[in-house]
Order: C-alpha cells, then structure tokens, then sequence
C-alpha cells in the first residue's frame, strides 16, 4: 500500500521555519569543505573514515514520532557513515517551506521524497545541480538496475539535463486513488442500500439526517491524500484532475486524449452542473462547512467520534483516518463504494495512466560538498532491502522477510517478501512509513505475500482490501472519459517565471468561486459569466497556452 499519512506536523519538526532555525544548514558544511575517501560502489559504509554530516529537506508525517532518533534513521547512520539532520514541512505546507529555504542562502545539501521547482531552482538558478556526471554504475548501482525497466528521459528538464532521480511508485490501488468510504452499519440501520447515482445519494443524504439529526452525511477534508469530497461527487459529471504536473496547483488543466489538446475543466458546462448538485446536498445539510477548510487530521477526528457521526468520508485509503487496530470495530463499519452515475449517465473514477514514476524524487543542492557520498546514500533506498527498511522498519526477520517460502503475493506468484511489522497509524519511531521516496515498481508491490484468506479488515488485511476495492469498483469506470491528468509536464525557466505566478492567481479564482457557488455565497447561474471573465482576465488563456507548448514539446521529443 502506498501509505499516505503526510498530512499534519511531527511535533517540533515542522514549526513555522525562520532564516535562524536554518542557520545549522550552511554551518554543518565544516564536515564537507574537502572530499572525503569512499569506500567500493555497493559497499557499505559509503564513507571509509569516520563520518560526515548533511542536511536533507523532506516531508513530515503524523505517525513518525521523530525523524532525528528513528530506529531507520539510526540504521542508515551506522550503514552509511553519513549522519543527517532533518529540516521538515508538513504535507499542507512543505511547498512554501521549501520555497523560503531555498531563496535564502542557508538551504540543506539534499531535497529528498518532494518535488522542488526544478525549471527556477536547477534549469535556471543552479541551486540544484544537474547529476548527469554522478548517475553511474559507482554511484548509483541500485538506482540503474531500476530504471532499465522505466525511460529515464522523464526526468530530464528542458536544457536535456537530469537534475533529480526519480520516485517509482507503481501502486495498483494509488492509480484509482481517488475512493469514497461508507458506513454500512448505518445503512443497514436506515435499511437502506448503497447509492448508485446522484439520486439515490441525495436520498440517502436526506435519510441519514432524519436518522441521525446531528450527523454529517458527507465529509471531506481540503488538505489530505484525495480527501476532496466534491472532486469524488464530480465524478458523476465530469473528470477532475491532480494538481498541476508543472506548478503543483489546483488549475483544473486537463489533457483531451482524443485530440491531445489542453482544455480547462472548471469552465465547462458539465463542471457547472456538478456544482449545482453539490450545492443542492449543501442546502438539505448534508455537506459540513468544515469540509473545505480543514485539513485530514481534522477530518479524521470527526469520523473517529464514539457516535460515528459521518455517513461517507473521502480518502485515499480508510487507514489515513482510522485505524484499523485501535479502532476496529468502526474501521468495518466502512466500506469502499463505486462512483455515482450522474443524469445523463457519466459515472467516472479517477485515475493515474502513467507507471508510476515521477521525477524530482532525490535532488542535490550546490550546498553539498559530497554528491556522490549524498548520491550512494539515497541509491540504497533503490534496493528491495532499503525500501522494505524505510517502509516497514530495519530488522530483517522481525520487519520483513525477503522470499519466503510457501508463500504467494497478490499476483498469485511466488511472494517477493513479506511485511512482518503490519502497518498502523498509530505514531511511532521504528521506521519512516512513507517519508522520502517510496521504490515499488509494479511486480515488487504485486509480490508482497498475501493470505488469500486474510481478513481484509485486519492491519495485515489492508492492501487486500484497497486491491479488492479498486478491482472491483473503480477500475470497470476508469475508463469512462477522454480527460486525464497532465502527469509530466516540463516548463522552461522562462515559461515558469512567466506562469507561476499566473497558475497560482488561476487556482485561487476557481478554489474560491467553487466554494461560493457550493455554499451559495454566490448564485451560479447569475455570475458564471463573471467567474469565466475573471479567469480570462488572470490569464487562464495563456496558461493553457504555455501548458500545450510544453506538452506538445515534451512528446515531440519523446517521438524522436
């Protein structure tokens, strides 16, 4: 399972960063002012006499209590010779974060599991330094024996050069992420079934309030792996893209796979008409206010109430907002549900197309006086030893097994490994769950060893049961639209610098106009015309633009 929990800040670690808390970046270079000795490629330590110090940026998480004295974190120091000290942003903020740091002179050697501004940082200011020269066989063994299976080309930015190595995440049920959960005890109390379309949901909503008068029919979180309430009710009108491959926005650009034009879905007809039913669930009381502020965490405060309050949630996968071990009578209280067939019969389920990998995954500053010690360092989480020691803990035998026998993965093959330390949300500091870069092409994460009779609402269970969900009710609608994410898209520095700021002011305009138009703030009919005036005048039309010279440049490379 793609463990997504990267939703609000491990104390003490992701605080609000001023320039004095950075100031230990720089300082620790002392370590680094001349090259050190390394040991062979593919041996450990990396670092032949004594040890060295970095600092690496990376992304909190809720269930990792503390990075600085993690079991995985103390492991990775006794391996390599390399000691790191952790500057972090939460999942809601580590974007800005990262910007401040790296527009101040006191930003860390490695950004490592986040997606930095490589067409501004790299291409354009040097910060991040290219690794072409650094990419080889001494250096990053593990990294090459993977991606013989993937185009490497991804990860090259619009000079030709690699500034980043990529994340390989393959995972099955990631890939129609976008999911709905809801709780079948209560239905069975109403004596009634799931819904199948817009219908029967506002139904339902209706018959729950009655029920349960100071309950929330629908919830969601802003912040949070697909916890979007209204981009999954959508579904039943239109496709809603991720964020921006190019400014990690919420722009609504799309690509139109019948014609490979760029096309903007918040400005449609059909976009319109599923705000309409949004705001139609609002009105009866079915929506909470709350759903387009807060964030996961909060979220999953609500759903964990003694009284189970809320009827359908929104998330990526039921373990981000209950746990299945201290929590299991409620945690089977839910189930997965397909998406709703809206009026004229569109019923879709988002999904990623692509295999699952992504560039920016490891990038290196100018800070760092050791790329290739820095390089050898992330090229171990490259191996099936350090993916399993990252995810689940670093004990071979307590953690994790590598091929055990007797038993079959998901695939039906031979299993690969096997988890030992099952997954919880619970916090704990044993391992680093999904922080960094997860290594999992799709035969790896398939070849996890499963009990085909395991309890599905088991800790051991849970990749069964997103397996299960996904097979059988997202992958038959996955397929019911020509739209689809704009998963790679390389800007220039020029077209960045010309559009960031355009692509962010765009995204403002439709995050708070979909929110009036839902609450009623502002009547839909009367002043769609304005709203779409208000996107032209920000530059909407420029943006497209530039997002079809980048597209229709990126694939006519690819073609050569």
């Amino acid at each position: 399972m793609r463990k997504i929990l990267k939703k609000v800040s491990v104390t003490g670690l992701t605080a609000v960063l001023s320039i004095s808390m950075l100031a230990g970046c720089g300082s620790k270079q002392d370590d680094n002012e001349k090259k050190v000795e390394l040991n062979k490629a593919g041996t450990y330590p990396i670092v032949k006499d004594g040890t060295i110090n970095m600092t690496m940026f990376t992304m909190s998480m809720p269930n990792v209590e503390d990075f600085a004295t993690n079991d995985f974190t103390e492991f990775m120091e006794k391996k390599t010779g390399i000691k790191m000290e952790f500057i972090t942003g939460g999942r809601d903020d580590w974007s800005d974060k990262l910007n401040m740091i790296l527009q101040s002179d006191d930003y860390p050697d490695i950004i490592f599991g986040v997606s930095p501004d490589i067409a501004k940082y790299g291409v354009k200011e040097g910060i991040i330094i290219p690794l072409d020269d650094y990419i080889t066989e001494e250096n990053v063994p593990n990294y090459l024996r993977v991606m013989k299976d993937y185009d490497m080309d991804i990860t090259r930015e619009t000079d030709g050069k690699i500034y980043s190595l990529a994340e390989v995440n393959d995972c099955y049920h990631c890939s129609y992420g976008r999911k709905l959960w809801v709780n079948k005890h209560h239905l069975d109390e109403m004596g009634v079934g799931v819904p199948t379309t817009t219908d029967e949901f506002m139904d339902v909503c209706k018959k729950f309030l009655e029920y349960k008068p100071d309950g929330i029919a629908v919830a969601g979180a802003e912040q949070g792996w697909f916890s979007r309430m209204q981009d999954w009710l959508m579904g039943a009108y239109t496709f809603i893209p991720s964020k921006s491959a190019a400014f990690t926005v919420r722009d609504f650009a799309a690509v139109n796979m019948d014609t490979d034009k760029i096309v903007d879905v918040a400005t449609t007809d059909e976009y319109k008409e599923g705000l309409k039913f949004i705001k139609q669930l609002y009105d009866m009381g079915a929506i909470y206010d709350g759903n387009f502020t807060q964030t996961g965490e909060q979220m999953k405060t609500l759903v964990n109430q003694p009284d189970e309050p809320v009827l359908f949630f929104a998330d990526g996968t039921i373990s981000d907002s209950i746990d299945s071990v201290s929590n299991n009578e409620l945690y089977r209280h839910y189930e997965a549900m397909a998406p709703i067939k809206g009026p004229d019969g569109t019923q879709i389920a988002w999904k990623e197309r692509n295999s699952g990998l992504s560039s920016g995954g490891v990038c290196i500053t100018d800070k760092c006086k050791n790329p290739e010690a820095a390089l050898r360092w992330a090229d171990f989480f490259y191996s099936e030893t350090g993916d399993l020691s990252s995810q689940y803990g670093p004990e071979e035998g307590k953690d994790w097994e590598l091929n055990p026998k007797g038993k079959v993965g998901m695939d039906g093959n031979p299993a690969l490994y096997e988890v030992l330390n099952a997954y919880s949300a619970e916090t704990q500091n044993h391992d680093w769950q999904d922080v960094g870069i997860r290594v999992a092409p799709r035969d790896y994460r398939m070849g996890q060893a499963m009990d085909i009779d395991v309890d599905p609402y088991s800790p051991e269970g849970l990749e069964k049961l997103l397996y299960d969900a996904t097979k059988e009710l997202y992958e038959p609608y996955g397929e019911n639209t020509n739209l689809a994410n704009i998963e790679v898209l390389k800007v220039t520095d020029e077209e960045s610098t010309d559009m960031s700021t355009t692509a962010v002011e765009v995204s403002k305009l439709i995050d708070e106009n979909a929110v009036a138009f839902m609450t009623g703030e502002k009547d839909i009919d009367s002043e769609w015309d304005k709203y779409l005036d208000a996107l032209d005048k920000a530059g909407l039309p420029e943006l497209i633009k530039t997002y079809q010279t980048a597209y229709d440049r990126m694939h006519s490379q690819s073609k050569e």
